[in-house]
Protein backbone atom coordinates (compact mmCIF):
# COMPACT_ATOMS: atom_id res chain seq x y z
CA UNK A 1 0.00 0.00 0.00
CA UNK A 2 1.16 3.81 -0.39
CA UNK A 3 1.23 4.50 2.95
CA UNK A 4 3.77 1.60 4.29
CA UNK A 5 6.36 3.63 2.32
CA UNK A 6 7.18 4.60 5.84
CA UNK A 7 5.25 1.85 7.61
CA UNK A 8 3.91 -18.84 -9.57
CA UNK A 9 0.66 -28.47 -16.16
CA UNK A 10 0.28 -24.71 -15.46
CA UNK A 11 2.61 -21.94 -14.97
CA UNK A 12 2.68 -17.90 -14.80
CA UNK A 13 3.75 -17.80 -18.62
CA UNK A 14 3.69 -15.86 -21.78
CA UNK A 15 1.72 -18.53 -23.60
CA UNK A 16 -0.49 -17.88 -26.32
CA UNK A 17 -3.42 -19.85 -24.55
CA UNK A 18 -3.10 -20.69 -21.09
CA UNK A 19 -4.92 -23.50 -19.99
CA UNK A 20 -8.24 -23.12 -17.38
CA UNK A 21 -7.76 -23.73 -13.82
CA UNK A 22 -11.66 -25.38 -13.43
CA UNK A 23 -11.35 -25.23 -9.56
CA UNK A 24 -10.27 -21.84 -9.26
CA UNK A 25 -6.67 -19.94 -8.53
CA UNK A 26 -3.81 -21.63 -6.99
CA UNK A 27 -2.60 -18.77 -4.54
CA UNK A 28 -4.89 -17.76 -2.04
CA UNK A 29 -2.68 -15.53 0.16
CA UNK A 30 -2.39 -13.15 2.87
CA UNK A 31 0.14 -10.82 3.22
CA UNK A 32 1.70 -10.88 6.78
CA UNK A 33 3.29 -7.79 7.18
CA UNK A 34 5.85 -6.28 9.58
CA UNK A 35 9.34 -7.02 8.44
CA UNK A 36 8.62 -3.70 6.68
CA UNK A 37 7.67 -1.40 9.32
CA UNK A 38 9.20 1.05 11.50
CA UNK A 39 12.48 3.07 10.03
CA UNK A 40 15.30 1.38 8.36
CA UNK A 41 17.62 1.47 11.57
CA UNK A 42 15.38 0.20 13.94
CA UNK A 43 15.50 -2.87 16.40
CA UNK A 44 14.06 -6.22 15.47
CA UNK A 45 11.61 -6.53 17.82
CA UNK A 46 11.24 -2.88 18.86
CA UNK A 47 10.30 -1.51 15.70
CA UNK A 48 9.93 -4.27 13.19
CA UNK A 49 9.11 -7.92 13.23
CA UNK A 50 8.53 -11.01 11.38
CA UNK A 51 5.39 -13.39 11.66
CA UNK A 52 4.98 -15.15 14.71
CA UNK A 53 4.69 -19.04 13.92
CA UNK A 54 1.45 -18.54 16.01
CA UNK A 55 0.50 -15.85 12.93
CA UNK A 56 1.39 -18.34 10.75
CA UNK A 57 0.00 -21.70 11.65
CA UNK A 58 -3.51 -19.24 11.97
CA UNK A 59 -3.72 -18.71 8.45
CA UNK A 60 -2.28 -21.97 7.22
CA UNK A 61 -5.14 -23.96 8.95
CA UNK A 62 -7.76 -21.22 7.41
CA UNK A 63 -7.15 -22.98 4.36
CA UNK A 64 -4.66 -20.17 2.56
CA UNK A 65 -2.43 -21.42 0.15
CA UNK A 66 0.30 -19.18 0.05
CA UNK A 67 1.90 -15.77 2.25
CA UNK A 68 3.18 -12.82 0.70
CA UNK A 69 5.92 -11.68 2.96
CA UNK A 70 6.71 -8.05 3.11
CA UNK A 71 10.72 -7.27 4.16
CA UNK A 72 12.79 -3.62 3.58
CA UNK A 73 15.79 -4.10 0.93
CA UNK A 74 17.96 -1.80 3.30
CA UNK A 75 17.39 -4.13 6.54
CA UNK A 76 18.45 -7.51 4.77
CA UNK A 77 21.53 -5.35 2.58
CA UNK A 78 22.57 -2.49 4.61
CA UNK A 79 25.12 -1.35 1.76
CA UNK A 80 24.49 -1.81 -1.85
CA UNK A 81 26.12 -4.22 -3.87
CA UNK A 82 27.22 -5.56 -0.37
CA UNK A 83 26.33 -8.72 1.41
CA UNK A 84 23.00 -8.96 3.41
CA UNK A 85 23.20 -8.60 7.02
CA UNK A 86 23.38 -11.80 8.62
CA UNK A 87 21.10 -11.18 11.26
CA UNK A 88 18.53 -10.03 8.76
CA UNK A 89 18.88 -13.41 6.48
CA UNK A 90 18.89 -15.38 9.21
CA UNK A 91 15.00 -14.15 10.19
CA UNK A 92 14.35 -14.10 6.83
CA UNK A 93 15.34 -17.69 6.21
CA UNK A 94 13.31 -18.61 9.25
CA UNK A 95 10.52 -17.17 8.04
CA UNK A 96 10.09 -18.69 4.76
CA UNK A 97 11.46 -21.98 6.28
CA UNK A 98 8.40 -22.04 8.70
CA UNK A 99 5.89 -20.87 6.37
CA UNK A 100 7.14 -23.69 3.82
CA UNK A 101 6.62 -26.65 6.52
CA UNK A 102 3.14 -25.77 6.46
CA UNK A 103 3.08 -26.23 2.92
CA UNK A 104 2.50 -22.20 2.04
CA UNK A 105 4.25 -21.27 -0.82
CA UNK A 106 6.06 -17.82 -0.56
CA UNK A 107 6.19 -14.75 -2.13
CA UNK A 108 9.16 -12.60 -0.91
CA UNK A 109 8.53 -8.99 -1.27
CA UNK A 110 11.09 -6.49 -1.15
CA UNK A 111 8.83 -3.43 -0.16
CA UNK A 112 10.17 -0.52 -1.29
CA UNK A 113 8.49 1.29 -3.95
CA UNK A 114 11.31 1.11 -6.41
CA UNK A 115 13.63 2.60 -3.77
CA UNK A 116 16.40 2.20 -1.36
CA UNK A 117 16.82 4.91 1.27
CA UNK A 118 14.35 7.00 -0.66
CA UNK A 119 16.48 6.99 -4.16
CA UNK A 120 14.82 5.70 -7.18
CA UNK A 121 16.32 2.43 -8.66
CA UNK A 122 18.24 4.30 -11.65
CA UNK A 123 19.01 7.07 -9.90
CA UNK A 124 22.73 7.66 -9.35
CA UNK A 125 22.32 6.70 -5.86
CA UNK A 126 20.58 3.10 -6.77
CA UNK A 127 22.28 2.11 -10.05
CA UNK A 128 20.09 -0.52 -11.91
CA UNK A 129 23.01 -2.95 -11.50
CA UNK A 130 22.51 -2.57 -7.31
CA UNK A 131 18.76 -3.94 -8.19
CA UNK A 132 20.18 -6.78 -10.25
CA UNK A 133 22.67 -7.83 -7.42
CA UNK A 134 19.87 -7.80 -4.79
CA UNK A 135 17.90 -10.37 -7.04
CA UNK A 136 21.49 -12.79 -7.75
CA UNK A 137 21.67 -12.70 -4.06
CA UNK A 138 18.48 -13.57 -3.00
CA UNK A 139 17.55 -16.25 -5.99
CA UNK A 140 21.38 -17.91 -4.85
CA UNK A 141 19.67 -18.22 -1.48
CA UNK A 142 16.10 -19.26 -2.75
CA UNK A 143 16.60 -21.22 -6.06
CA UNK A 144 16.52 -24.81 -4.94
CA UNK A 145 12.74 -24.48 -3.89
CA UNK A 146 10.41 -23.63 -6.50
CA UNK A 147 7.57 -22.24 -3.91
CA UNK A 148 9.48 -19.29 -3.27
CA UNK A 149 8.06 -16.98 -5.32
CA UNK A 150 10.31 -13.85 -6.45
CA UNK A 151 8.43 -10.71 -6.07
CA UNK A 152 10.53 -8.17 -8.01
CA UNK A 153 9.69 -5.25 -5.96
CA UNK A 154 6.21 -3.78 -3.91
CA UNK A 155 4.61 -0.84 -6.36
CA UNK A 156 6.93 1.02 -8.18
CA UNK A 157 5.99 4.42 -8.32
CA UNK A 158 7.35 8.17 -9.68
CA UNK A 159 9.23 5.64 -12.30
CA UNK A 160 8.50 5.99 -15.92
CA UNK A 161 7.42 2.61 -16.88
CA UNK A 162 9.97 2.43 -19.80
CA UNK A 163 12.62 2.66 -16.59
CA UNK A 164 11.21 0.40 -14.36
CA UNK A 165 10.47 -2.52 -17.47
CA UNK A 166 14.51 -1.91 -18.26
CA UNK A 167 15.10 -2.22 -14.65
CA UNK A 168 12.59 -5.22 -14.22
CA UNK A 169 14.56 -6.97 -17.32
CA UNK A 170 17.74 -6.88 -15.90
CA UNK A 171 17.00 -8.48 -12.67
CA UNK A 172 14.66 -11.67 -14.26
CA UNK A 173 17.66 -11.76 -16.69
CA UNK A 174 20.15 -12.10 -13.77
CA UNK A 175 17.75 -14.50 -12.11
CA UNK A 176 17.43 -16.78 -14.88
CA UNK A 177 21.35 -16.74 -15.58
CA UNK A 178 21.67 -17.44 -11.75
CA UNK A 179 19.81 -20.82 -12.68
CA UNK A 180 16.98 -19.92 -10.51
CA UNK A 181 13.92 -20.82 -12.38
CA UNK A 182 11.16 -19.54 -9.58
CA UNK A 183 8.36 -18.16 -10.39
CA UNK A 184 8.42 -14.26 -11.03
CA UNK A 185 6.44 -11.46 -10.32
CA UNK A 186 6.70 -8.50 -12.35
CA UNK A 187 4.43 -5.46 -11.10
CA UNK A 188 3.86 -2.49 -13.42
CA UNK A 189 4.38 1.26 -12.03
CA UNK A 190 1.91 3.63 -10.66
CA UNK A 191 1.69 1.14 -7.78
CA UNK A 192 0.45 -1.11 -10.51
CA UNK A 193 -3.00 -0.49 -10.40
CA UNK A 194 -5.54 -2.25 -12.29
CA UNK A 195 -7.45 0.71 -12.48
CA UNK A 196 -4.13 2.91 -14.06
CA UNK A 197 -3.17 0.09 -16.00
CA UNK A 198 -4.52 1.37 -19.44
CA UNK A 199 -3.07 5.02 -18.62
CA UNK A 200 0.05 7.15 -19.14
CA UNK A 201 1.29 8.03 -15.77
CA UNK A 202 4.71 8.17 -16.06
CA UNK A 203 6.14 8.13 -19.59
CA UNK A 204 3.78 5.20 -20.99
CA UNK A 205 0.95 3.06 -20.21
CA UNK A 206 2.26 0.10 -18.04
CA UNK A 207 -0.36 -1.57 -20.28
CA UNK A 208 2.36 -1.23 -23.37
CA UNK A 209 5.33 -0.94 -21.61
CA UNK A 210 4.81 -4.65 -19.90
CA UNK A 211 4.64 -5.75 -23.24
CA UNK A 212 8.92 -5.48 -23.39
CA UNK A 213 9.00 -7.30 -20.32
CA UNK A 214 10.94 -10.88 -21.27
CA UNK A 215 11.61 -13.24 -18.72
CA UNK A 216 14.28 -16.08 -20.46
CA UNK A 217 12.90 -18.59 -18.57
CA UNK A 218 9.03 -17.92 -19.97
CA UNK A 219 7.93 -18.29 -16.05
CA UNK A 220 5.95 -14.65 -14.55
CA UNK A 221 3.00 -13.36 -13.99
CA UNK A 222 2.15 -9.56 -13.90
CA UNK A 223 1.25 -8.12 -10.58
CA UNK A 224 -1.41 -6.24 -9.26
CA UNK A 225 -2.88 -4.38 -6.33
CA UNK A 226 -6.13 -3.10 -6.56
CA UNK A 227 -8.37 -0.82 -3.56
CA UNK A 228 -11.55 -0.07 -3.74
CA UNK A 229 -11.79 3.55 -1.64
CA UNK A 230 -12.18 6.52 -2.84
CA UNK A 231 -8.98 7.11 -4.42
CA UNK A 232 -8.15 3.40 -5.09
CA UNK A 233 -5.11 3.64 -2.27
CA UNK A 234 -7.02 1.37 0.22
CA UNK A 235 -6.03 4.52 3.04
CA UNK A 236 -9.56 5.33 3.44
CA UNK A 237 -12.11 3.98 4.94
CA UNK A 238 -14.83 3.64 2.00
CA UNK A 239 -15.45 1.36 -0.68
CA UNK A 240 -17.16 3.83 -2.71
CA UNK A 241 -14.89 2.49 -5.86
CA UNK A 242 -16.03 -0.88 -5.42
CA UNK A 243 -18.12 -1.09 -8.96
CA UNK A 244 -14.89 0.20 -10.42
CA UNK A 245 -11.88 -1.17 -8.55
CA UNK A 246 -13.80 -4.91 -10.16
CA UNK A 247 -14.34 -3.19 -13.29
CA UNK A 248 -10.69 -2.40 -13.71
CA UNK A 249 -9.61 -6.34 -12.48
CA UNK A 250 -12.08 -7.54 -14.94
CA UNK A 251 -10.38 -5.49 -17.67
CA UNK A 252 -7.40 -6.42 -16.68
CA UNK A 253 -8.26 -9.58 -16.99
CA UNK A 254 -9.40 -9.38 -20.70
CA UNK A 255 -5.82 -7.74 -21.36
CA UNK A 256 -3.91 -10.99 -19.89
CA UNK A 257 -5.85 -13.07 -22.09
CA UNK A 258 -5.81 -11.13 -25.00
CA UNK A 259 -1.69 -10.64 -24.20
CA UNK A 260 -1.47 -14.54 -23.63
CA UNK A 261 -0.28 -13.22 -19.65
CA UNK A 262 -0.97 -14.42 -16.49
CA UNK A 263 -1.56 -11.89 -13.19
CA UNK A 264 -1.91 -11.82 -9.74
CA UNK A 265 -3.72 -9.58 -7.49
CA UNK A 266 -1.00 -8.88 -4.93
CA UNK A 267 -2.72 -6.55 -2.76
CA UNK A 268 -6.58 -5.97 -2.15
CA UNK A 269 -8.45 -5.31 1.19
CA UNK A 270 -11.59 -3.55 2.76
CA UNK A 271 -12.76 -1.96 5.80
CA UNK A 272 -15.41 -4.40 7.92
CA UNK A 273 -18.31 -3.29 6.77
CA UNK A 274 -21.13 -5.07 5.08
CA UNK A 275 -20.95 -3.15 2.03
CA UNK A 276 -17.10 -3.13 1.52
CA UNK A 277 -17.13 -7.01 2.72
CA UNK A 278 -19.99 -7.57 -0.62
CA UNK A 279 -17.68 -5.43 -2.75
CA UNK A 280 -14.02 -7.71 -1.38
CA UNK A 281 -16.19 -10.83 -2.27
CA UNK A 282 -16.71 -9.59 -5.93
CA UNK A 283 -13.71 -8.74 -6.25
CA UNK A 284 -12.06 -12.44 -5.37
CA UNK A 285 -15.03 -14.21 -7.50
CA UNK A 286 -13.64 -11.95 -10.81
CA UNK A 287 -10.26 -13.44 -9.92
CA UNK A 288 -11.65 -16.86 -9.14
CA UNK A 289 -14.02 -17.10 -12.53
CA UNK A 290 -11.18 -16.19 -14.56
CA UNK A 291 -8.58 -18.49 -13.27
CA UNK A 292 -7.52 -19.29 -16.95
CA UNK A 293 -5.59 -15.72 -16.39
CA UNK A 294 -5.09 -15.38 -12.85
CA UNK A 295 -3.01 -17.51 -10.49
CA UNK A 296 -4.75 -16.17 -7.43
CA UNK A 297 -4.93 -13.49 -5.06
CA UNK A 298 -3.47 -12.45 -1.55
CA UNK A 299 -5.24 -10.16 1.00
CA UNK A 300 -4.01 -7.23 2.58
CA UNK A 301 -3.37 -7.89 5.39
CA UNK A 302 -2.36 -9.40 8.62
CA UNK A 303 0.19 -9.30 10.81
CA UNK A 304 1.15 -9.33 15.13
CA UNK A 305 1.62 -5.73 14.95
CA UNK A 306 -1.45 -4.04 13.30
CA UNK A 307 -2.81 -1.63 15.85
CA UNK A 308 -6.41 -3.38 16.55
CA UNK A 309 -7.78 -0.54 14.59
CA UNK A 310 -6.29 -0.64 11.36
CA UNK A 311 -9.28 -0.83 9.01
CA UNK A 312 -8.00 -3.49 6.51
CA UNK A 313 -6.47 -5.52 9.22
CA UNK A 314 -7.77 -9.51 9.55
CA UNK A 315 -5.63 -10.58 11.97
CA UNK A 316 -7.59 -12.61 14.63
CA UNK A 317 -9.15 -10.64 17.58
CA UNK A 318 -9.39 -12.40 20.62
CA UNK A 319 -9.31 -15.76 18.99
CA UNK A 320 -12.16 -14.63 16.33
CA UNK A 321 -12.13 -14.11 12.71
CA UNK A 322 -12.50 -10.84 10.98
CA UNK A 323 -15.45 -9.90 9.45
CA UNK A 324 -13.57 -9.68 5.96
CA UNK A 325 -13.20 -13.22 5.77
CA UNK A 326 -16.83 -13.82 4.85
CA UNK A 327 -15.33 -12.04 1.85
CA UNK A 328 -12.80 -14.74 1.02
CA UNK A 329 -14.58 -17.84 2.58
CA UNK A 330 -16.04 -19.63 -0.66
CA UNK A 331 -12.66 -18.95 -2.40
CA UNK A 332 -10.85 -20.38 0.54
CA UNK A 333 -13.26 -23.22 0.76
CA UNK A 334 -13.22 -23.79 -2.98
CA UNK A 335 -11.99 -26.94 -4.48
CA UNK A 336 -8.25 -27.12 -6.04
CA UNK A 337 -7.02 -28.68 -8.63
CA UNK A 338 -3.79 -30.01 -6.75
CA UNK A 339 -2.03 -32.05 -9.50
CA UNK A 340 -2.58 -28.96 -12.06
CA UNK A 341 -1.67 -26.72 -9.32
CA UNK A 342 1.50 -28.13 -8.26
CA UNK A 343 2.93 -28.53 -11.91
CA UNK A 344 3.24 -24.31 -11.27
CA UNK A 345 6.02 -25.25 -8.69
CA UNK A 346 8.48 -28.16 -9.67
Amino acid sequence: MQVREAIAGLLALTVAAPETLAAGTCLRGINLAGAEFGAVGGLHGQAYAYPSQQTISYFAEKGFTSVRLPFLWERLQPKLDAPFDQAELERLIETVSSMRALGLKVVLDPHNYARYRGQLIGSKAVPVSSFVDLWVRLSALFKSDPSVIFALMNEPHGISAKDWVDAANAATSAIRKNAAQNLILVPGTAWTGAHSWFGDWYGGANAEALGRFQDPGNRYAIEIHQYSDKDFSGTNRDCSRGPEAVAAVAKLSQWLRDNGRRGFLGEYGVPADPACIASAKEMVSTVEKNADVWLGWAYWAAGDWWPEDEMLNIQPRGGKDRPQFAALAEALNGPIDTKACASLFK
